[in-house]
């Protein structure tokens, strides 16, 4: 019976000792802030919003020539697709009209209706005129 005590404990002494190492290394991680690589990324990025802020939306740290390029570019956009002076952020909007129908050559028609007419009222007397034969 003691030396299954013994052993129980043993076990539940390795347990302790697997997770009490387990949570010392999450724990040590968690407790480190940042590595230096990181922290010095997180600075910049801090340093560029300032800058952006700072700039009133043109271009962050622009030479003369960056922004004269840009200005340039700007234009050819402008001439190609013709977006002066409209707001390019916004959707466009669509409106559509039912088209007026006119009647395309009414006269045919009605010239076809004769000529049908017509043409059913001479079958009609021709048969008529045609002799019947019972057979």
């Amino acid at each position: 019976m003691l030396t299954r005590i013994v052993s129980r404990l043993g076990a539940v002494r390795q347990t302790i000792i697997h997770q009490a190492q387990r949570n010392i290394g999450v724990t040590a991680v968690a407790a480190k802030k940042t590595d230096p690589i990181q922290q010095l990324f997180v600075d910049k990025i801090r340093e560029y919003s300032q800058k952006s802020k700072s700039a009133g939306g043109k271009l962050v740290d622009a030479t003369p020539n960056v922004e004269q390029s840009l200005k340039e570019e700007l234009e050819k956009i402008d001439r190609i697709f013709g977006a002066t002076g409209k707001d390019m952020t916004q959707f466009p909007t669509f409106s559509f009209a039912d088209p007026d129908l006119d009647v395309l050559g009414l006269g045919e028609v009605k010239e076809a209706q004769q000529v049908v007419k017509e043409s059913v009222v001479a079958d009609a007397q021709e048969e008529d005129n045609t002799p019947y034969f019972d057979y």
